[in-house]
């Protein structure tokens, strides 16, 4: 028993020499969300007018144009700002507070998943019905495709599928916002990591 504790200690000794390369995983999530924020901001405020008038008119937010400008100025200077590695903790904050919005007015009524699984991977799915409605709307649609169009040639780059719109996507992103606010920006590859080592020296 006392050669497998210590066996065990031993692995574990191992595993925390991994630390080493704790700064990978906040890259990573910054590199993986910046482009998404940018680019998202980006067409927001590049099509200010069609922006305000979807928040206002499809999703009934007040002062539309207000609210536009602020979810794509926040969106494209966050995504800068991860992508720096600059403020990311408090960048976090107000770009969480984008994904709240957009699950609640553009997503939540369509429930969980982004896709109309047919096998569900979360059991807090709450839009069964929208599933079943899509994937039969899918069948049809790829019917009529059959039948009166190149099905292969349609569906050589991907298959065809009907976007259910729920709030998977949004609630991703929140969560690993939610990882860089605990976590910060990472060490070495970050702005933040060397205007704390110059300011806050421990």
């Amino acid at each position: 028993m006392h050669k497998i504790i210590n066996k065990l200690v031993d692995l574990q000794g191992l595993l925390d020499k991994t630390r080493q390369l704790d700064f990978l995983a906040p890259l990573l999530l910054r590199i993986f969300l910046a482009p998404i924020f940018i680019i998202a901001g980006y067409g927001k405020l590049a099509a200010l007018d069609s922006t305000a008038y979807y928040f206002g008119e499809m999703l009934g937010m007040p002062a539309p144009m207000l609210m536009a400008v602020m979810a794509g100025a926040t969106e494209l200077l966050g995504g800068i700002a991860l992508v720096l590695g600059l403020a990311t903790r408090w960048f976090a904050i107000p770009l969480m507070m984008t994904m709240v919005v957009a699950a609640a007015t553009a997503h939540w009524d369509n429930g969980w998943h982004a896709l109309p699984e047919s096998k569900l991977t979360v059991p807090w799915e709450w839009r069964v019905d929208l599933i079943e409605q899509a994937n039969e709307r899918k069948a049809a649609v790829k019917s009529l495709l059959k039948e009166h169009g190149n099905y292969k040639w349609l569906t050589e780059a991907g298959y065809v599928t009907i976007l259910k719109n729920g709030i998977e996507f949004a609630a991703t992103y929140f969560i690993m916002l939610l990882a860089l606010f605990f976590i910060g920006s990472g060490r070495y590859v970050s702005l933040d990591y060397y205007i704390r080592r110059k300011y806050y020296p421990e």
